[in-house]
C-alpha cells in the first residue's frame, strides 16, 4: 500500500484517483450500480481500499505494475462500468461539478473499412449496386481485414481482380482510400476533464446531436496530457441491480453480493452443466461448450476461461483442460515456474504471468518486466532481441542478473523466452478478466438462487429486443418458470415476479410504436373517462383491439400476418374480453382513443407524448397523481375512484 501511494504521488496522479473516487461515490450514494472493476486498475490496492474496485488484488495475484509503474511513462487508465440506464446521470454530475466548459466528450473517426470503401467507391463510380455488393461480400468477415489480405485469402476475388478491368479499377481506387476517415461520431464512453476551459487546450466542435465534442481523438488528448475518463454503460449491471431488488422485495432478505461464496459448488456446477443463458460472458454456444469441458471448480477457473476463450488463446484450451484434468502430467522447465504457472496448469494465460516469469527467473523489476511484456505483445522485434540477451545472460549495468546467474542454463532460458513470446501475443490482462469473472459469477449466483427474479430482470434489460425476450421466455419455461400475460391490476411496465411466475411487462410488446407514452397511464385514462373499463386492450392471440363501452364488440387494430383474419376498421369480432386488461398501446390505438374522447389537444393525434396525455387528463378534469407519469400502484389505486 505504501509503495503504491508513493508511486501515485511521485507520478502526480493523486488528483486523478480522487476524481474517480468522487464520481463513483456519487453513483453509489444515488443507488447507481457500479461495476467491481475493469482493466488493469483492479490490480491496485489503493483502488480497492478507496472502493474504486471491489475485488482484492492480493487474493487473485493481480499486479499494480501492470496498471502503473514509474518506468512506463503513460497515463493511468481507470475505466468504470455503470448501470446502462443511469450512466448519463454520472456524466451530468461530473459536468455540474467541474463546469460545462471543462467537461467535454471525445470525437471518434469512423474509417473506410474494406467492405465499406468498396461500396462507397462503387457508388461514386456509378457501378450497379448488385455487382458492387457481390464484390464487397467476397471480403472475409474478419476483424481488421484489409483489401490486400482479402485478395490473398479469396482466390475468387483475386481472379475477378486480375481478369476484369472495371473490378480492378474499383479495387485499386478502394485500396488508395482504405483506412481514411469517413465520418465523425462521439466516443461511446470517453470524457475529457480539464483544469481550465477546454477551448484553451483543444479545438472543439458540435456533434450531430448538438453535443460539444473535442476535435482531437482520444490518443492525441492523452499525448497532450489531458485527463481522459471512460464512463461505460454495462447492461449486465442493470440486470444484477434489478434482480437483486426483486429478490429482496419478494424474499424479505438483504442481499450483499460482495459477501457471497465465490466458490459455491452449486453455482459452479450450474456453470459446468452449461446452464448459462443470461450469465455474463458465458452465454454464447462456444463458451457453454467450453464450460462443459472445463467444469470450473473455483472462480480462478472462470477467470482463466474468460481469458482463454478468444481468438489465439483458444489454441491452448486443450492443453489447459488436459492439465486441469491431469495435474500430474504438467511439467515445468524450472522449479521457479511452478508457483507462477500452477494455477493455470502450466499454460501462460495472463500478461501478469509473463511479468512474473521475467522477474522471478531473470531478476527484472516488475516495472521493467511490464516494458518487456508490452514489447512482446506489440511484436517490437528490436526490443525483444535486446531483452532476450538481458533475460538469458543478464546486464549488470542495468541491474539485471539474468537466468544463467539464477541457475538456469542457456538452452532452457531461450526456450522459456520463445514460449513467452508465443503466449504474450495473446495473453490476457488478468486484472480485467478477474473483474469480469466477478460479474459473471454474480449473475450465475442470482440465476441459481433467485431464478424467477433473475429471468424477469434479464427480460426487462432487453425489453426493446423482441427476439431476445422470446429467447429468454423459452429459457424460462425450460427452467419451469411460467410466464403470465399482462394484467392492468398486477402488471408493471417491466417484467415482474408474481408468485413463482414472471408477469409480462406492459411495455414489452413489439407493437408499441412510441414508448414515450406510458401504456398503463393510457389505459387508466381510458377507463377513467368511462369507456367501460376496457380501453386499449391487449389480446393474447397477438392483436390490439379496442372494445366498446359494453365490452361486447371490439375493433381489431392489428393482427399477426397470416395467422388471424385481417378485418377492416368497421368490422367487429368477438374475442374473449377480460375486463380491465389494458396493455401496450400503438399509434393507431392512441388515435382511436383521441377520436373517441373528441380531443383536439395538440400532440395526441400526432406524436404521442406525456404532455399530450396530460392535456387529455386536464380536459376531463382528472387530477390523479401518476396517471400520466410513471406507472405505480399509487397511481393505479389513486385512479380507482374514477373507474
Amino acid at each position: 500500500m505504501e509503495y503504491e501511494i508513493g508511486v501515485i504521488s511521485k507520478m502526480g496522479y493523486v488528483d486523478y484517483f480522487l476524481i474517480v473516487w468522487d464520481f463513483i461515490k456519487f453513483a453509489r450514494d444515488h443507488d447507481i450500480m457500479v461495476g467491481p472493476g475493469r482493466g488493469s486498475a483492479a490490480g491496485s490496492i489503493v483502488s480497492y481500499t478507496l472502493g474504486i474496485t471491489q475485488l482484492d488484488p492480493m487474493r487473485y495475484q493481480l499486479l499494480f505494475e501492470r496498471f502503473l509503474n514509474p518506468e512506463r511513462v503513460t497515463m493511468p487508465d481507470i475505466d468504470v462500468d455503470f448501470c446502462f440506464e443511469r450512466r448519463p446521470e454520472v456524466i451530468d454530475y461530473v459536468t455540474r461539478k467541474y463546469g460545462k466548459d471543462r467537461v467535454v466528450q471525445i470525437v471518434t473517426f469512423g474509417t473506410l473499412a474494406a467492405r465499406g470503401v468498396i461500396r462507397d467507391v462503387g457508388r461514386v463510380l456509378d457501378m450497379p449496386y448488385a455487382q458492387v455488393d457481390s464484390i464487397a461480400k467476397m471480403i472475409p468477415n474478419e476483424l481488421n481485414i484489409t483489401i490486400d489480405k482479402a485478395l490473398q485469402m479469396n482466390h475468387e476475388l483475386r481472379e475477378l481482380y486480375q481478369g476484369n478491368e472495371e473490378v480492378a479499377h474499383l479495387i485499386d481506387m478502394s485500396r488508395r482510400l482504405e483506412g481514411l476517415p469517413r465520418h465523425t461520431s462521439m466516443h461511446a464512453a470517453g470524457v475529457v476533464i480539464g483544469s481550465r476551459p477546454l477551448v484553451e487546450f483543444v479545438p472543439l466542435s458540435r456533434g450531430s446531436d448538438g453535443t460539444i465534442v473535442t476535435q482531437f481523438t482520444m490518443t492525441t488528448l492523452e499525448e497532450l496530457g489531458l485527463l481522459k475518463m471512460d464512463f461505460l454503460g454495462l447492461r449486465t449491471l442493470t440486470v444484477i441491480q434489478n434482480a437483486t431488488k426483486l429478490a429482496e422485495r419478494y424474499s424479505n432478505k438483504k442481499i450483499d453480493l460482495l459477501h457471497i461464496d465465490y466458490n459455491d459448488p452449486k453455482v459452479l456446477g450450474m456453470i459446468g452443466a452449461s446452464k448459462t443463458v443470461g450469465v455474463f460472458q458465458l452465454e454464447s454456444a462456444g463458451m457453454k461448450n467450453f464450460m462443459k469441458e472445463l467444469k470450473p471448480q473455483s472462480l480462478e477457473d472462470i477467470i482463466a476461461g474468460i481469458s482463454l476463450y478468444r481468438p489465439g488463446p483458444m489454441d491452448f484450451i486443450p492443453q489447459y483442460i488436459k492439465g486441469k484434468n491431469n495435474p500430474e502430467s504438467v511439467t515445468y522447465d524450472t522449479p521457479l515456474l511452478k508457483p507462477i504457472l500452477e494455477p493455470t496448469y502450466g499454460c501462460i494465460v495472463y500478461q501478469e504471468q509473463v511479468m512474473q516469469i521475467v522477474q522471478a527467473l531473470a531478476g527484472y523489476s516488475l516495472g521493467r518486466a511490464d516494458l518487456v511484456r508490452r514489447a512482446m505483445s506489440k511484436k517490437k522485434a528490436s526490443v525483444m532481441e535486446k531483452e532476450r540477451q538481458n533475460f538469458v545472460y543478464g546486464n549488470e549495468a542495468e541491474g539485471v542478473p539474468g537466468c544463467i546467474k539464477n541457475g538456469i542454463d542457456e538452452k532452457t532460458a531461450n526456450k522459456i523466452y520463445d514460449e513467452m513470446i508465443d503466449f504474450a501475443k495473446y495473453a490476457f490482462n488478468k486484472s480485467h478478466a478477474a473483474a469480469y469473472a466477478f460479474v459473471s459469477y454474480q449473475t450465475a449466483w442470482l440465476k441459481y438462487y433467485y431464478p424467477v427474479e433473475f429471468m424477469a430482470a434479464l427480460m426487462t434489460s432487453c425489453i426493446d429486443n423482441p427476439g431476445k425476450v422470446a429467447e429468454y421466455i423459452l429459457s424460462s419455461r425450460q427452467m419451469g418458470i411460467s410466464i403470465l400475460p399482462p394484467d392492468i391490476n398486477r402488471s408493471e411496465g417491466k417484467f415482474t415476479v408474481d408468485g413463482q411466475a414472471i408477469r409480462y411487462g406492459m411495455a414489452a410488446d413489439w407493437r408499441t410504436e412510441n414508448r414515450s407514452i406510458n401504456p398503463v397511464a393510457l389505459g387508466i385514462l381510458a377507463q377513467a373517462v368511462g369507456f367501460g373499463g376496457i380501453g386499449i386492450y391487449w389480446h393474447s392471440r397477438g392483436a390490439f383491439v379496442h372494445a366498446d363501452t359494453r365490452g361486447t364488440k371490439a375493433t381489431w387494430l392489428c393482427t399477426t400476418p397470416g395467422k388471424y383474419p385481417s378485418t377492416t376498421y368497421n368490422k367487429f369480432v368477438l374475442p374473449t374480453i377480460r375486463r380491465g386488461c389494458t396493455g401496450p398501446a400503438n399509434r393507431s390505438a392512441t388515435i382511436m382513443l383521441q377520436k373517441l374522447l373528441k380531443l383536439k389537444a395538440d400532440g395526441l393525434f400526432g406524436e404521442v407524448t406525456e404532455n399530450a396525455l396530460m392535456r387529455a387528463q386536464e380536459a376531463h378534469g382528472l387530477t390523479v397523481d401518476g396517471i400520466c407519469g410513471p406507472a405505480s400502484w399509487k397511481a393505479i389505486s389513486g385512479a380507482s375512484k374514477y373507474l
